[in-house]
């Protein structure tokens, strides 16, 4: 308080006043010719608008373990099946499903849906039991 009244002013509000006539960068409503606040906001995007019509900001991501089973395995996804990947990816998203089993074509993918992430993949041969385990859901494609 003694640092307000030392320097001649007896509230907050004097201070806060003074100071804002003190900005050299204070811009009048009159030499204002940007764009306004109602055009901005005119402007906004949806969420769906910004995430895409598959639902997915980020795109899949292989782990270490995925990549070399798809090396491994010899499985090579078209650019049209990686967005059905993605595709199934954000719908098991969508429904709460956290780890999903998404089968693509003769193909099988376990997914963390929250990080997008493909944690492994097989082809039909590969799986001899056809046994999943840790999935909470699964996107048949």
């Amino acid at each position: 308080m003694s640092q307000i009244s030392n320097v001649g002013y007896a509230s907050i509000e004097q201070m806060a006043d003074a100071a804002g006539r003190n900005k050299s960068n204070k811009v009048s409503a009159e030499g204002y010719n940007g764009v306004s606040f109602a055009e901005v906001l005119s402007q906004k995007c949806s969420i769906e608008q910004v995430i895409g019509e598959t639902g997915s900001l980020i795109p899949i991501k292989f782990s270490k373990h995925a990549s070399a089973r798809l090396e491994e395995r010899d499985i090579q996804l078209t650019d049209e099946q990686m967005s059905r990947l993605e595709e199934g990816t954000a719908k098991a998203g969508s429904k709460g499903i956290k780890e999903s089993l998404v089968l693509l074509d003769n193909m099988a993918f376990i997914i963390n849906t929250q990080n997008k992430t493909v944690i492994t993949a097989m082809d039909q041969n590969m799986n001899e039991e056809n046994i999943f385990t840790n999935i909470d859901g699964a996107v048949i494609i």
